[in-house]
């Protein structure tokens, strides 16, 4: 592969590519290409989660006669309960279905919305989380991973909530429990919502201690996104989960119903096989695959000028550095499209400060290990050329 010499570490003059968000570079690979760009998970079903597939018509049938309050709960605690969530508020009212964590999210935010005017993000993030909250008018401010983990950040007074995203993407990082602990206590003292994004909890045990039983005992008012849509390869067949406290002063179930009637019990019905089948083993191959892709990329990238940048994380997506002297990772990811390969620049994730990330890319690891190998040695091909 001949690959575009004289990479500066700049991005090309008068492109609009620096504008653009993640999604978006996300949506262009699946037009054509390599792709270990999205997180959302393109490995072939097992024979088992083939098998839920093939009984989709059964399911269909199902879905026409059973009441639909009734499969939902027994979804939302199916997946719930197999990743340590026993204390989620399931048939309070206060845990609803969603298309998408994304659709949860933008309840969230309009949520916030109405009773604060900043939202203190951890820094950094998938930048559609902070895009979803400028977009119902808040302001932002940007707190470390490290400062969350602390549980006392400095904030101003006129922040009314605080946004953790944990595990989080795309650096692995997970608020532990102690951790939990703290900034509940904090957000309860200082009378602050603690809204949390925990879509990929599921790929990762050591956020599986029982955030909500935690959040409960604070006192707090609190908000946690939950989603399916990291797991299983079911062709955006997926649901998210919005859940409140029982002291949490936000409209969301006003704003819930705003946006949709219910999810497709359908779907609520595949969910719960799927969630079953993970917690009978199927939770302990997907994570096996994704550690062996890690391992794989790692091996590709060893003694080279590329390096794994979270080593110890472990959700399905993996950051790599680039070398001083090599084209940036905006550059970098217009080379690599060029020539058929997905990764995404990190520089969007820094969603305020976006120099903090011009030198690092993000790959997905729920692929087969082929194509993890084969994007990592196009990745690394692609480096060694420019220096």
């Amino acid at each position: 592969m001949t690959f575009i010499s004289g990479g500066s570490g700049k991005a090309v003059p008068g492109h609009e590519m620096g504008r653009r968000n993640l999604t978006s570079m996300e949506t262009d690979a699946l037009l054509d290409g390599l792709n270990v760009s999205d997180g959302h998970p393109r490995m072939p079903l097992t024979e088992s989660q083939r098998a839920i597939v093939e009984s989709l018509p059964t399911l269909f049938d199902e879905a026409e006669k059973r009441v639909f309050e009734e499969v939902e709960a027994e979804t939302q605690q199916a997946f719930l309960h197999a990743i340590g969530q026993r204390q989620a508020p399931i048939g309070t009212g206060r845990l609803v279905s969603c298309y998408s964590s994304s659709v949860a999210m933008d309840i969230t935010a309009r949520a916030l919305a109405h009773r604060t005017g900043t939202v203190a993000l951890v820094h950094p993030t998938f930048d559609n989380i902070p895009d979803l909250l400028k977009g119902r008018g808040l302001r932002l401010l940007p707190v470390p991973e490290a400062g969350l983990e602390r549980g006392e950040p400095e904030l101003p007074d006129e922040v009314g909530a605080v946004f953790v995203t944990t595990p989080n993407n795309p650096t692995g990082w997970v608020l532990s429990e102690d951790g939990l602990r703290r900034l509940a206590a904090f957000c309860a003292r200082t009378n602050r919502v603690l809204a949390m994004d925990t879509c990929f909890r599921a790929q990762d045990t050591r956020a599986q201690y029982d955030t909500y039983a935690i959040l409960q005992e604070s006192g707090a008012q609190w908000v946690v996104i939950e989603d399916t849509g990291k797991l299983w390869p079911t062709l955006e067949l997926k649901a998210g989960f919005l859940a409140w406290g029982e002291n949490t002063d936000l409209p969301l179930l006003d704003y819930f119903s705003d946006v949709l009637l219910s999810v497709s019990p359908l779907v609520l019905l595949m969910l719960t096989k799927f969630a079953q089948d993970a917690e009978a083993g199927g939770y302990a191959e997907l994570h096996g695959l994704i550690a062996r892709n890690r391992r794989a990329l790692a091996e590709v990238l060893d003694g080279g000028p590329v390096t794994l940048t979270d080593p110890n994380a472990r959700i399905s997506v993996a950051r790599v550095t680039l070398p001083e002297g090599g084209p940036n990772a905006l550059a970098l990811y217009e080379e690599l499209v060029a020539h058929g390969t997905h990764v995404l620049p990190c520089g969007p994730f820094h969603w305020n400060r976006p120099a903090d990330g011009v030198r690092q890319v993000r790959l997905a690891l729920a692929r087969t290990e082929e194509d993890v190998v084969r994007a990592a040695r196009t990745l690394q091909d692609a480096v060694r050329a420019h220096l």
